[in-house]
């Protein structure tokens, strides 16, 4: 969102900031040489330059300094033995305040322009997507996860996001550890207490220091081929299957969404030995995909990702 003071360089703006921008440079110059010798008013060229930053090209602002730099010298009081230094720095001065004005509202709007295609295209997506933040906590979401989550309702803003899928609070909760690029395959609950299978693909990431997460669900219930396993009814420790140490790491890995050829190079282990502990991971898990052994792990071996 634009600030009430860059409304100033927005481009609409061009020609009205050109023609004042002139005109204060021209004043600026009769009122200097006016008062010569006595006050010397070279710095208000700041000014001038500040305003058309936003608008002139680079070798403009510079030449543009080079022109202000040269007027403040013709009208100064100062010792002319040290003109050409101060012409140099002056110059300096002129066109690096021009350039980093320039420089400044060029990232803002490429910023800004790049939020508008990323609303754009959040708006128009055909998948659910939802951002999440520290405390799970619905941040951002797009009319297909309204749709999709709360059917005839005008917002999803505000809500948490246990209320309709657990797995992704149990994900953004993960310790903060490594950072979690996964998919998995979990039941999604509705207000009406209607339960849908869905794909979700989901990554955390860190804002300003918080833990956040990201989201894109997929309503999968009329293409699953088979039936989501139940929700684990053990959760503690002390009841869960255990894990040895390669088990424990190709899960982490997995998380991390890489591939088995990356998983087996990361812990130098041969593709095969990782397809064999994942296998010892699914039936650990009582599933059969990927996608599955992600959300149990995330219900029952939070602690340990």
């Amino acid at each position: 969102m634009m600030l009430p003071l860059e409304k100033f360089w927005d481009r609409a703006n061009r020609i009205p900031v050109l023609v004042v921008s002139v005109g204060t440079t021209v004043a600026i110059a009769l009122v200097d040489w006016w008062t010569a010798p006595y006050v010397s008013l070279g710095f208000l060229y700041l000014f001038p330059i500040m305003f058309l930053g936003g608008f002139l090209p680079r070798p403009a602002l510079v030449a543009l300094g080079v022109v202000c730099a040269v007027l403040s010298e013709t009208f100064s009081s100062l010792d002319p033995t040290g003109r050409v230094i101060r012409l140099i720095f002056t110059t300096l001065a002129f066109a690096g305040c021009g350039l980093f004005v320039s420089e400044l509202l060029r990232n803002r709007r490429l910023t800004s322009e790049t939020q508008e295609r990323l609303r754009a295209l959040l708006e128009t997506s055909p998948a659910a997507i939802v951002t999440l933040d520290h405390r799970g906590v619905i941040e951002v979401a797009n009319r297909a996860a309204v749709d999709l989550m709360v059917p005839h309702k005008e917002s999803l803003i505000g809500q948490p996001i246990a209320n309709f899928l657990p797995e992704l609070q149990n994900a953004l909760q993960s310790n903060g550890k490594p950072q979690l690029r996964a998919s998995m395959q979990c039941q999604m609950q509705r207000p009406n207490g209607e339960t849908l299978a869905a794909d979700v693909w989901f990554s955390t990431y860190k804002e300003n220091g918080a833990q956040k997460l990201a989201a894109i669900i997929v309503d999968v219930t009329d293409e699953a081929r088979e039936a989501l396993p139940p929700d684990p009814a053990i959760s503690d420790g002390a009841q869960r299957p255990s894990l040895n140490d390669r088990q424990l790491a190709v899960l982490r890995l997995l998380f991390e969404g890489l591939p088995n050829s990356d998983i087996a190079s990361r812990l130098e282990m041969t593709p095969s030995a990782v397809k064999n502990t994942l296998q010892q991971l699914f039936s650990k898990a009582g599933v059969n995909k990927r996608s599955q052994l992600v959300r149990v792990a995330l219900e029952r071996y939070r602690d340990l990702l």
